[in-house]
């Protein structure tokens, strides 16, 4: 009889995806971003002192770090200048040189949608114009910082979308400014689009597949971090983006994984995600995502529910969050709670 209810329960699921009810919508299927960035071949056959360079899909954070710290300035810069995709996007480099890479990356792409983040004084940590692109962008002093957070956006999200004009602390630089506003001035924050998002809440949000790619790209992300002596992070993971994280958990140093507006992170309890990490949940009294089926069957859903007591995630206060996206909106609850995760005050 309960698995009888199961199938039943994942039924009225396909059927919510491919009808549009409950905030579902169909959508266009997407191609994740994958492997190393474009003008890696140029990378690869350039030397520095007749050395190779290290290569981009093998080399790993630290092995990157340990490259660098042997090149004098002249030399770094030099290959910043002559490969600014691939210096950009290479997790162990060193910060500036990163910056500065993606800054000509970014106006080398020629493209107006991509402009503004080539804006004097912006730390774009990653940019990617493949596809929709993608991008990351540090609030704060990430090299002295003592606290590290990484937003991990969900649905319609990339690097087209980034600086569009939106609601206040929605969005990936929305939510990155509103928790760094809300924490000490020692917190470091990334708003990390780094991965393919699902266009709309259809199929694609309701499949593993886009997340499993990105899970690849913040394990990366949090090695490189770990690479050039950051800190530890916190991962707050909103939406499908939680699907992200709990993919990457087993494969992340992070001190803390929250989740919010959570359709599941694709294990059934918080012990599952194999993390030493505490888990945290969030969902608010309105957001739709409560609507959507907590199953995991032939592909489709993302499991159990993180908030959920069955699920042992620490419970994140959020009774005053309107929507799906209002959780880091000043005054909250969960603002508040996610400060102080942020800042390690919360044991």
């Amino acid at each position: 009889m309960r698995r009888f209810a199961r199938t039943l329960v994942t039924a009225a699921l396909a059927a919510t995806v491919a009808g549009g009810t409950a905030g579902w919508a169909s959508a266009d299927t997407q191609t994740a971003v994958t492997g190393p960035p474009p003008g890696t071949a140029a990378w690869r056959a350039d030397t520095v002192s007749g050395q190779p360079l290290p290569d981009p899909a093998r080399a790993t954070p630290r092995e990157v770090a340990r490259f660098f710290a042997g090149l004098d300035e002249g030399r770094a810069r030099s290959l910043v200048r002559s490969h600014p995709l691939v210096a950009g996007n290479l997790d162990g480099a060193p910060l500036p040189l990163r910056y500065e890479a993606n800054r000509l990356a970014v106006l080398a792409s020629g493209e107006d949608r991509f402009a503004s983040l080539g804006a004097p004084g912006r730390q774009i940590l990653a940019f990617d114009p493949r596809g929709r692109g993608t991008v990351a962008e540090v609030f704060g002093d990430l090299e002295r910082a003592a606290h590290v957070s990484v937003i991990v956006p969900g649905s319609d999200n990339d690097a087209t979308t980034y600086d569009r004009p939106r609601a206040p602390h929605t969005g990936p630089a929305g939510m990155a400014r509103a928790l760094r506003a809300a924490s000490s001035d020692s917190t470091a924050v990334i708003a990390w689009t780094g991965y393919t998002t699902p266009v709309g809440v259809g199929l694609d949000a309701a499949q593993g597949r886009l997340a499993q790619a990105g899970a690849v790209r913040l394990a990366r992300l949090t090695q490189g971090l770990n690479a050039v002596g950051a800190p530890d992070p916190v991962l707050f993971c909103h939406s499908y983006g939680s699907v992200v994280c709990g993919l990457a958990a087993r494969d992340t140093d992070a001190t803390d994984i929250v989740a919010f507006g959570s359709p599941g992170m694709r294990a059934d309890t918080a012990a599952g995600l194999h993390t030493t990490a505490r888990v945290w949940a969030a969902r608010g009294p309105s957001d739709w995502i409560s609507d959507v089926p907590n199953v995991e069957f032939a592909g489709l859903g993302h499991g159990a529910d993180p908030t959920s007591a069955a699920f042992g995630a620490r419970p994140v206060p959020a009774a005053d969050v309107a929507g799906h996206t209002g959780y880091l909106t000043p005054g909250t609850q969960s603002l508040k709670a996610f400060a102080a995760i942020a800042t390690g005050e919360s044991r």
